[in-house]
């Protein structure tokens, strides 16, 4: 049977040099106070590997008893046997624990700080990266540190204390017979690691053809419709068909090579071991071995034999490990937002909510070569509902962007209240905002968790107070555990509406002075739309409101509206003005919006 794939397995490796130690040695920063548990685990770790070469000597003088025919020792030496395998039992205990113990709470306060340094990260910063890469490096990143602090290095220097303790006494029973046994026990063990770790390959391969063909009925079974819409049955099953081959071809492959490694374990690997035997009963013949060192000697080897696999295998895992720790530590050398996440923030600095964009520039630092905002000049009082209009790709999610402080201006001044905004804290600045985007994203709790999201501290009042306000009471109390209503991963067991009403309750309760909204309304159906924007009427009162909308019916009542287009200020005026303009931009929108409908 293969093997499963462990998501650690295609971890890649990094070259052990004076760098990546020094790199991968920063990991004991975060042991902490649990320092002692480490250096007490390697105490037994040493006595765990000293009581384990004990254990051949002592069973090798047990068997010299009946050549030296001194009877009298046997049950001291069987005392002696039993108090040392009670001993290894026992700081075998001891240093799994404490391993285990310094380990996962090293790797608690490494995953809190990288957490804590990943949320705190510009959006610069994820724009550039992939979801899946950041939670690989989370999970199985930090799974490969995990299971390379608890358990590998351990090992490693345990084989590695086995190795150069098994062979100092090779030496001191038989120099003749060890010099026979490093000659060929180490190179038959380890190019058995070698060849194991290629059909360990091998098996993966044929696991990624399992899964290639799943992926295959998983597609058809999803699709059942266009396949017999199309009458593809016959092309959908050629394809299957041409996957399973593909499975068979290296299933085959990888029996031939398995086959290959059986051989070669019962030739070569057994035979080393009778060639020593087989030498070490001719010295035994010739009086210069006694049959209880050969059996010492056995026992040594079979140590020394395995040590020398093993060590092979555990150096490959170090090596995933230090590459694994310093990804891990590329997100935490990115330079954070700053912001303070020690403590939930209540809206201790209000500002009232006059915006000034004074000839502000901005280019994303991942496409230098486009300029995205080109000395934009917008004024904005308090309380104001300005709408922001234009074709897509025109700047204006950009400009909510920059009012958001995800990014500062390459040139030019954001102002709040007459003050630049880069000397407002991050935190005390976004509390005054509020956002309802078009896409609605809702956590897997509660509608009340999702409520109180706009305030963590918020009372049961306050959140239903929010809730009757955004018109959300109404599909709530209609759930028999109102509030406590799970609404799924992303809100999936909501309506769209729905959502947006959670979104508007949860900008409520936060009581911004600055409210964004982004195409709120624009995926809905006219009675969805109609609830949500009395809800949104409601929300914009004494606020300084900037809507971004493509429905330009859903703005008219708005203080100016400021038509962008490519990354520059066109128009700026209320609907009549606007629609007064002969050629002007919005009102050839309006008007191709219109015919439209």
């Amino acid at each position: 049977m293969a093997r499963k794939v462990k998501e650690t397995d295609d971890l890649p490796k990094a070259k052990i040099n004076k760098t990546s130690l020094k790199k991968a040695l920063r990991i004991f920063e975060y042991v902490g106070e649990h320092k002692w548990k480490l250096y007490l685990g390697l105490f037994f770790l040493l006595l765990t590997g000293g009581t384990a070469l004990l254990f051949p000597m002592m069973l090798g003088n047990l068997i010299k008893t009946i050549e030296q025919k001194d009877f009298t020792k046997i049950n001291e030496i069987g005392i002696y046997l039993i108090i040392v395998l009670s001993l290894q039992s026992v700081f075998s205990y001891f240093r799994i624990y404490l391993f285990v113990n310094y380990t996962e709470n090293t790797l608690a306060s490494l995953r809190q700080a990288v957490y804590a340094h990943l949320i705190a990260l510009p959006m610069s910063f994820f724009v550039q990266q992939r979801v899946g890469d950041l939670n690989s490096r989370m999970s199985a990143d930090i799974s490969q540190i995990q299971d390379t602090l608890t358990t590998t290095i351990a090992e490693f220097l345990r084989q590695f204390m086995l190795v150069i303790g098994g062979i100092i006494l090779l030496l001191y029973i038989s120099p003749k017979l060890t010099l026979m046994m490093l000659a060929i026990v180490p190179v038959v063990a380890v190019a058995a690691v070698v060849f194991g770790r290629f059909i360990r390959k091998s098996s993966k391969t044929v696991q990624e053809k399992i899964a290639a063909s799943n992926t295959v009925i998983e597609e058809t079974l999803q699709g059942i419709t266009n396949v017999k819409a199309f009458a593809n049955e016959f092309f959908e099953n050629a394809r299957y068909k041409k996957s399973t081959q593909e499975i068979i071809i290296n299933a085959i492959k990888g029996g031939k090579y398995r086959g290959g490694f059986a051989s070669f374990i019962i030739f070569c690997l057994f035979g080393s071991i009778v060639a020593v035997i087989w030498y070490g009963v001719f010295l035994a013949s010739q009086n210069q071995l006694l049959i209880g060192d050969l059996i010492s000697f056995i026992l040594y080897s079979a140590f020394v034999g395995a040590s020398f696999g093993g060590i092979a295998e555990l150096y490959a895992q170090i090596q995933k490990a230090i590459g694994s720790v310093e990804r891990v530590f590329e997100i935490l050398d990115e330079k954070p937002e700053d912001i303070d996440i020690t403590d939930t923030h209540n809206n201790t600095v209000r500002v009232n909510g006059n915006v000034r964009f004074e000839e502000v520039a901005f280019t994303y630092p991942s496409r230098k070569e486009i300029q995205v905002l080109k000395n934009i000049t917008l004024n904005v009082s308090k309380g104001e509902t300005i709408a922001i209009v234009g074709p897509s790709g025109s700047g204006k999610s950009t400009l909510i962007g920059l009012l958001l402080r995800f990014y500062d201006p390459e040139k030019g001044i954001l102002y709040i209240d007459d003050k630049d905004a880069k000397n407002y804290s991050l935190t005390a600045l976004r509390n005054n905002m509020a956002i309802v985007p078009q896409d609605v994203l809702l956590f897997g709790g509660s509608i009340k968790e999702n409520i109180a999201y706009g305030k963590p501290n918020a009372t049961i009042s306050e959140i239903v107070e929010a809730a009757r306000k955004a018109n959300a009471l109404e599909f709530i109390d209609i759930f028999p555990e109102k509030l406590e209503t799970i609404v799924g991963e992303r809100g999936v067991k909501l309506s769209g509406g729905q959502r947006q009403r959670i979104a508007i309750a949860r900008a409520v309760l936060k009581d911004p002075s600055i409210l964004i909204l982004d195409e709120a309304t624009s995926s809905l159906d006219s009675e969805s739309e109609r609830v949500v924007q009395e809800a949104l009427d409601k929300l914009m009162v004494g606020r300084t409101s900037f809507v971004i909308a493509h429905r330009l019916s859903t703005i008219r009542k708005a203080d100016k509206i400021v038509v962008i287009d490519k990354g520059t200020v066109k128009e700026i005026g209320t609907h009549e003005e606007l629609m007064n303009l002969d050629n002007g931009m919005y009102r050839s929108l309006s008007n191709l919006q219109t015919q439209l409908l």
